[in-house]
């Protein structure tokens, strides 16, 4: 095998790459193409299984070999971060550091979270879904990626504030429907302020302490189906932070789009949401950080049982849910305690992959699911014609086993090259 750098020179858009990869993980396939053929600038323009090789008239004049041919690499889709709060710096685990961070101003929050985005690009990430802030940084980041002088990021949505009642869980990132005469108005108020989608906080969180839910949901079936129709008449998809029986049942019976975290999810609420296509983000990770930081966090032995047993249950649900065929995406809840924007990705992905899921699975969830379900603004999450060249080269196939998405590889994001892989500070994510 090849172990020298892998040189893939810059496209343009007046100037293709014609790459040809042992094995193509197109981001929605259950097994891997092979002997495939790609040509890009900032857009991929052709994909070629089985030896196919692009027309004339996509290459340079006269050009007759590939600019990289690579029959020991593995080319897949650039990864999407399904549930990410960027306001949050998430690998900061100094309690007293973490919450002077929190009381940064607007502009202060803005301007770490623009930082970060660049390192997410060089970490493979393609795009992210961002879950809410009441601090206006989601809905900047937002803007910016639309913008014609749009620096390097990932493409960015956001929700703005999500949506809680008063007195309850979420303050630190939703602003209360009751400032509002009806969810109606609450969520028309959202879009005008910029909104991509809706959030809800339809559930607290769980007591780790005791190892289950013991607040009631904040929202009803009825209150959602409110919020839902609400969106849905602007064009708008909702997500809701649910877990916990009754919570989740709340949201299927709502009609979000997808439920995000969804522990203690039953079977027959699985099906249900296979049926009418309500996708999962079940964000292991803050959840296996209370283990991992135990002892930071003074959790004695029998919270880390509360904790590890919600783990395998969940693990257990997310294969069940697999097998089922209810939409999976993968997200981080990064900016939690102890989960790093980008790395978290990397973790979750791999916990993931520890429930039971298949490799290809857990890829196309961060992947080509969460942009087939989520209608993001911009053609990504996939390996196709059209799509934005947004995409991983690795000699270590992700499909083996997602720890390879650590190795070296090379990331190209819209046609520039950025080599990466190995350890990464986690400072400022």
């Amino acid at each position: 095998m090849n172990t020298g750098p892998l040189v893939i020179p810059a496209a343009a858009p007046d100037r293709n790459v014609w790459l040809r990869v042992g094995t193509l993980l197109d981001g929605t396939s259950t097994a891997p193409a092979y002997d495939v053929h790609v040509v890009y600038n900032d857009e991929i323009r052709f994909v070629g299984r089985n030896g196919r090789t692009p027309p004339a008239g996509m290459l340079r004049p006269g050009q007759r070999q590939p600019d990289l041919d690579a029959p020991d690499c593995t080319l897949l889709p650039g990864l999407i971060d399904a549930h990410a709060h960027l306001f949050l710096e998430g690998g900061e685990l100094d309690p007293e550091k973490r919450a002077a961070q929190l009381k940064a101003s607007p502009a202060g929050l803005l301007a770490a979270a623009t930082e970060r985005l660049p390192r997410l690009v060089g970490l493979g990430v393609a795009g992210v879904r961002d879950a809410g802030d009441r601090h206006g940084v989601g809905l900047a980041l937002s803007r910016r990626c639309r913008d014609a002088d749009r620096p390097l990021m990932p493409y960015l949505d956001s929700p703005g504030a999500a949506i809680h009642h008063k007195g309850r869980y979420g303050g630190f990132m939703a602003e209360a429907t009751e400032e509002f005469p009806s969810p109606e108005a609450c969520v028309e108020a959202r879009v005008r302020a910029g909104a991509d989608r809706i959030k809800l906080i339809a559930t607290g969180i769980i007591d780790f302490k005791l190892g289950r839910m013991t607040a009631p949901p904040q929202m009803s079936a009825v209150e959602i189906v409110a919020y839902v129709a609400a969106a849905r008449r602007l064009d708008r998809q909702t997500f809701a932070h649910a877990s916990g029986d009754a919570g989740v049942e709340a949201v299927i019976e709502g009609g979000v789009d997808s439920v995000e975290h969804g522990f203690f999810l039953r079977d027959d609420q699985l099906a249900r949401m296979r049926d009418r296509r309500i996708a999962w983000v079940p964000t292991f990770v803050p959840v296996q950080r209370q283990v991992d930081l135990a002892a930071t966090l003074g959790w004695n032995a029998e919270v880390v049982g509360h904790l590890r047993r919600i783990l395998d249950q969940h693990a257990a649900a997310l294969v069940r849910a697999h097998a089922m065929g209810v939409p999976i995406a993968a997200g981080s809840d990064a900016g939690s305690f102890g989960v790093a924007h980008g790395l978290g990705l990397l973790d979750e992905l791999e916990l993931m992959e520890r429930a039971g899921l298949p490799a290809i699975a857990v890829i196309n969830a961060a992947t080509g699911v969460s942009a087939g379900r989520f209608g993001y603004r911009e053609p990504l999450g996939r390996i196709a014609p059209g799509c934005r060249s947004r995409f991983i080269v690795t000699r270590h196939p992700p499909h083996e086993t997602v720890t390879n998405l650590r190795r070296p590889r090379v990331v190209v994001f819209d046609g520039a090259v950025m080599p990466g892989g190995g350890a990464v500070d986690a400072k400022g994510l």
